[in-house]
């Protein structure tokens, strides 16, 4: 499973991009998103990119 950025809700503060350890996450159109295929959810461990969003659910498991 991987983890989406929800466009409308992201304020492309860059905090996420930061935080990942897997390089996932990358500034597309004024917005972050998640490389599917490049996300662990940080392997168990809390998602680091959710724990520094200051955005509530703008961060969210990919359906």
């Amino acid at each position: 499973m991987a983890l989406t950025i929800v466009e409308d809700s992201c304020t492309a503060c860059g905090a996420c991009e930061l935080e990942c350890p897997n390089g996932a996450i990358s500034l597309k159109n004024d917005v972050y998103v998640i490389k599917a295929k490049s996300c662990t959810e940080c392997d168990g461990d809390a998602p680091k990119c959710q724990a520094v969003c200051p955005v509530d659910d703008c961060i969210v498991k990919a359906a």
